[in-house]
């Protein structure tokens, strides 16, 4: 007969129940206050027809937390999407379906073209939501085809609030992701109120990692009044004169070419007995097309703003459509310096950026964070770039050209090339009528090459690359042979040592 004291390896407790406590008083129970104590917790299964409540509390499964609940985008999404599908559409019938069929049935064509977006975009406005769960924006759409696309936060990089003239006359905006890897702007949300769309910005970035809780409140409140164009949050770098800002347009070759362009157009309206509607209306579209370029930087840099906050850019700007962008500093890959060849009688330049995890291969450049400085002088230029990248002056890049036998590739340029490493960029010039200076930081490269074509060969020549993540990075042309290996070793040496640093 086994003794009932041995050990309790050796003993079988009943299935579900747990084994009993050795003898001896129990530590708790001494200190335990007098009064009645709560049974123990029945920690196997419950029998059939028992109450849930037996179960001890170890064993009952948490309450799934409750889902944010889906919201809509706001009421007058659907006017906003019919009035621009009215702008497409009649754009799309064009100045010969006008003359073919008269004002009359133009006009009817085009209003039942729009009521038709109309409709299909109510439709797709009332399928239409979004909701954060958990580390994702989700974003419901669709009617037949139900689509839910998961934004994982840890992969935002920035979130943009867009504001085209129609949003400002209704007071609202659109909300735009740019996430790394995307080929395009994930997830356009147009459109919400200014105050949700600067609340849902500030939650998402706070949610990624990108801001500080204290400065996302205070933007939130500056959102709240959408006819104030204020100033970005964080401390104020710059604000381009937008004098400025028309003058840098008219010292472009478009604006020289329009006195060619008007004078054209008289002397055919002159020789000609008569024109024809299609002729005159064909001349001004032509000519609209040549002025687009000035007009819409102008209208895009009107009450440019930059600001820096903590390890981001803050950029504001637009004038019949308005952004406010973040850039993090963190995400930079190179800076371009440009000097335009009508621009240096005022001694202006340009500046921008690369920044990696934008949707480089977007359709509509202007959703680029590019702009650094659409224009400014010296001083200004080398104040911003020192924010940018601390340490590099613009003046003192120590830029060394290319051997002489480099002129029968470049005969005009071979004075105008350069490049060279300083303490913390690799610095490449280019350009014969437009200068430009590349600056790559030694921790953005990612790959080195050296490339030699056929004519190179024969003079001893050859271009170094230093390639980063989702830019052009900088390319230093027309070495000497001896000089581009050593220059390649070198940059590699650098930006290992550059990136094990940071």
């Amino acid at each position: 007969m086994s003794d009932p004291a041995g050990p309790a390896a050796d003993r079988t407790d009943p299935p579900g129940l747990a084994a009993a406590a050795p003898a001896g008083p129990d530590p708790a129970a001494a200190h335990a206050p007098d009064g009645p104590h709560p049974p123990p917790a029945f920690t196997g299964p419950a029998p059939a027809g028992t109450a849930a409540s037996f179960a001890g509390p170890a064993q009952v499964g948490r309450a799934p937390e409750p889902h944010e609940p889906r919201q809509r985008l706001h009421p007058l999404s659907p006017a906003l999407h019919g009035a621009k599908s009215l702008v497409v559409v009649i754009a799309g019938l064009s100045w010969s379906t006008l003359s073919r069929v008269g004002f009359g049935w133009f006009a009817l064509m085009a209003v039942v073209l729009a009521l038709g977006a109309t409709v299909l975009a109510v439709v797709s406005w009332y399928h239409t939501g979004y909701h954060v769960v958990g580390r994702e924006l989700r974003v419901h759409e669709g009617l037949v085809w139900r689509r839910t696309r998961a934004i994982p936060l840890e992969r935002l990089q920035a979130v943009e609030v867009v504001r085209p003239l129609l949003a400002q006359l209704t007071g609202l905006a659109e909300l735009r992701l740019e996430v790394v890897g995307g080929g395009k702007t994930e997830a356009p949300l147009a459109y919400l109120s200014v105050a949700d769309a600067t609340a849902l910005r500030g939650r998402l970035l706070v949610l990624a990692g990108r801001a500080q809780a204290g400065g996302v409140a205070a933007e939130a409140e500056t959102g709240a009044a959408p006819a104030e164009v204020s100033a970005p949050p964080g401390r104020p770098l710059h604000t381009v004169r937008n004098n400025d800002l028309l003058v840098s347009q008219l010292l472009t070759p478009q604006a020289f070419m329009i006195p060619f362009g008007v004078a054209f157009v008289l002397a055919q309206f002159l020789s000609e007995d008569s024109w024809s509607f299609i002729a005159v209306a064909s001349t001004l579209t032509a000519m609209a097309g040549v002025l687009l370029q000035p007009v819409r930087r102008v209208l895009d840099d009107w009450n440019f703003r930059l600001a820096r906050d903590e390890g981001t850019l803050r950029i504001r700007n637009g004038l019949l459509e308005t952004r406010a962008q973040t850039v993090p500093l963190d995400r930079v890959q190179t800076v371009g310096v440009s000097w335009p060849l009508l621009w240096r009688v005022k001694g202006w330049l340009r500046l921008r950026l690369e920044v990696a995890g934008y949707s480089a291969g977007e359709g509509d450049d202007r959703n680029r964070p590019d702009r650094l400085l659409p224009v400014g002088d010296l001083p200004t230029g080398e104040a911003i770039v020192a924010e940018v990248l601390p340490g590099v002056r613009l003046a003192a890049l120590p830029l060394s050209p290319p051997p002489a036998r480099a002129r029968w590739l470049n005969p005009l340029s071979r004075d105008v090339l350069g490049a060279g490493l300083d303490d913390r960029v690799f610095a490449v010039r280019s350009g014969l009528l437009t200068r430009q200076v590349a600056l790559v930081p030694y921790a953005r490269i990612q790959s080195v090459r050296v490339v030699q074509g056929p004519a190179q060969r024969r003079l001893g020549l050859a271009t170094v690359h230093a390639d980063t993540a989702g830019g052009a990075g900088a390319a230093a042309r027309d070495r000497d042979l001896a000089e581009a290996w050593a220059l390649a070793a070198e940059l590699t040496d650098r930006a290992r040592a550059a990136r094990r640093a940071g």
